[in-house]
């Protein structure tokens, strides 16, 4: 699952008890009726059911089509990227180190049944955020990316980032920002993700200049 199921809502940040009836994007929808239909089955089954609710991953090995890694790509082959809402987005960066110890403390205490306040039976399901809590500006983090990618000797140190860069409206079925509430995860499971986006880009450019070199 992913932060992308909030859609529209404005209250901030994200939490997992917000309604999440207002996807933006036809992904979105997809992602929370998987939850719906896991919940179908923890409650018919007793299936103890987890979802996950990632924000924004990135990091080493990553997907070649986020914005980090696409950026990477075309500014290594001299074109120009676009940045969405003439750069006024946030985004909650979560490292993938950081995605990997979630989802391990969470596959270690799985939802049990128990029994509400009405005598009824509450199947063994739950959903948590995983985020970094920290919504980073959009040209913040392109500019914190050019930065690690010159360090790591994947730019040259005198590249023209201006030069490659177009500012661009808002694209259809995005959001303005995503921010992530993990109290429920750091309550129940003593877990916050912690990696900051600079040091999270310094790893992939680091694993980038390696790996295509």
């Amino acid at each position: 699952m992913f932060g992308c199921v909030y859609g529209s809502n404005k209250k901030v940040p994200y939490s997992t008890d917000d309604k999440v009836d207002n996807p933006v994007s036809l992904y979105a929808a997809t992602k929370k009726s998987n939850e719906l239909l896991a919940h179908a089955y923890s409650k018919l089954y007793e299936i103890p059911s987890t979802g996950l609710r990632f924000f924004t991953v990135y990091g080493p090995a990553g997907r070649p089509d986020m914005a980090y890694f696409s950026f990477t790509n075309k500014l290594v082959k001299g074109y120009t990227i676009q940045i969405f809402n003439y750069g006024n987005c946030k985004r909650d960066f979560t490292y993938i180190d950081d995605i990997v110890e979630g989802v391990i403390r969470v596959m270690q205490k799985p939802p049990q049944k128990s029994i509400g306040d009405d005598g009824l039976p509450i199947p063994p399901y739950a959903v948590y955020n995983i985020g970094n809590s920290r919504p980073e500006n959009l040209l913040d983090f392109v500019d914190i990316l050019q930065q690690e990618l010159i360090r790591a000797n994947v730019l040259p140190p005198d590249y023209d980032f201006n030069a490659h860069k177009q500012l661009v409206p808002m694209q259809p079925g995005d959001v303005p920002i995503t921010f992530a509430d993990v109290s429920a995860l750091e309550k129940e499971f003593g877990f916050k993700p912690k990696t900051g986006l600079r040091e999270g880009l310094r790893k992939f450019a680091e694993w980038y200049g390696g790996y295509y070199r």
